[in-house]
């Protein structure tokens, strides 16, 4: 049984509504297909800086700050994200108070006025973002692995940009950005939670329905080429080494991909996971230690990420691929295939008990796939995973034309690496 609804308005604007009459909250969350991977080179950033503009002014609320405070007076939760393939704006509030924050979060989505003195003042706030992340080499070695993966062509970009580009976007730029990925077509407000659904699409569509209907270019396709195991090291003199070791995968239409979040899981998913026990427990030689499966539109990736102790990164590496062979050659025992599973369901469930939540879920699918799964129908996906296809899945993005290595730490040549940066083919 769906619970949601999705209305499509005739100049292409996508709602999707996920009813909760018994959720004391409602969230709306307004969704657009400009993230760092629609990008060109000369605009690197420009998605994310245009994300933190959107809340310094618009036509209808021009001075700097007033978004910020109408919401605080709401006592509404509200925030914005910038990602590969999207950009978002939500806000949660009290059930009652839903069109009051759908009215402002509508307003800066559809209404920015880019000031140029504003401009000014926010490229030093991204600027010292991207230097935050830059002393965060527990994040940003992510960075530096899908740098090591896609090189120089958007998906290996940095989502904030890079500080000579931002320091020379001006609102010529973002005015022609938006003007381009801006668009209806390309656009999907979701509604989640306790409100009124006759009453909010009236809202939506006064707000919306009067803009045209026109469409933006799709995303440039990822190119991917690779024929031995990729290492990539950014030298920091530090106490501990931030690593991430992961494969070329698929993009998130693969039919494998339920298979592989349970490769994930079973690898690195939680506190009773294959690397958790070897590398934390066993080894004693990482505070964090995790998996992911990581699936976009074209591309995808299969990493495990740990801070180890610079004596023992030898030793973790190793482990890391001895635990890689063993899933690619043996079967997963029943009773671990099944707390697997459990796990994966009970986080599923857990992650959706609020509007906001509820919203993200619904939305994120819709934004990027067109198409909406129930949890229910997910759950049916995970539970028809066998031990054949984890296994199966593992032997096929599992080799040295698919493995990658980047390390945040104490290193400066390849060749300490090389040696164990085998898993075979």
């Amino acid at each position: 049984m769906k619970n949601f609804k999705k209305i499509t308005l005739k100049n292409g604007l996508r709602v999707l509504f996920v009813p909760r009459p018994e959720s004391l909250a409602a969230s709306v969350l307004i969704l657009v297909e400009a993230g760092s991977e629609y990008e060109t080179k000369r605009i690197n950033g420009i998605s994310h800086f245009l994300e933190h503009m959107t809340f310094k002014g618009t036509v209808n609320r021009p001075r700097p700050g007033q978004i910020s405070e109408e919401l605080d007076a709401l006592g509404a939760q509200s925030n914005a994200f910038t990602s590969q393939e999207c950009t978002g704006y939500y806000a949660k509030v009290e059930g009652k108070k839903l069109p009051d924050v759908l009215e402002i979060v509508s307003d800066l989505y559809l209404n920015p006025v880019f000031h140029p003195e504003e401009i000014e003042k926010e490229r030093g706030v991204i600027i010292q973002e991207i230097n935050m992340y830059e002393d965060n080499p527990m994040r940003n070695v992510h960075d530096i692995f899908f740098s090591l993966l896609y090189g120089d062509q958007p998906a290996g970009w940095n989502i904030a940009g890079e500080k000579e580009i931002i320091k020379r976007l001006s609102k010529d730029d973002f005015v022609a950005y938006r003007a381009e990925r801006y668009v209806m077509s390309k656009t999907l407000v979701v509604v989640a939670g306790k409100f009124d659904e006759k009453k909010t699409l009236v809202q939506i569509k006064n707000h919306f329905e009067k803009l045209p209907k026109r469409f933006a270019d799709a995303k440039k396709k990822t190119k991917e080429s690779q024929k031995n195991p990729g290492i990539l090291l950014k030298f920091k003199k530090s106490e501990q080494s931030h690593l991430v070791l992961g494969f070329r995968a698929f993009n998130l239409f693969d039919k494998r991909r339920y298979a592989i979040e349970m490769l994930a899981d079973i690898l690195g998913g939680g506190m009773s996971s294959r690397m958790f026990k070897r590398v934390r427990e066993q080894l004693g030689a990482a505070y964090y230690v995790r998996a992911s499966a990581d699936l976009y539109l074209d591309h995808g990736t299969l990493s495990i990420s740990a801070g180890v102790e610079n004596e023992k990164i030898d030793i973790v590496v190793a482990a890391i691929l001895e635990e890689c062979k063993k899933i690619r050659e043996e079967l997963v025992p029943i009773d671990e295939f099944r707390r697997t599973k459990d796990h994966l369901v009970g986080n599923l469930i857990l992650g959706l008990e609020t509007s906001d939540e509820l919203a993200n879920y619904y939305g994120g699918q819709e934004i990027l796939t067109k198409e909406v799964m129930t949890p229910e129908e997910i759950i049916k996906k995970i539970r028809e995973v066998t031990p054949e296809d984890v296994r199966n899945v593992a032997r096929a993005i599992m080799s040295d034309p698919k493995l990658n290595f980047a390390v945040i730490g104490p290193y400066k040549k390849k060749e300490r690496f090389q040696k164990i940066m085998k898993i075979g083919r």
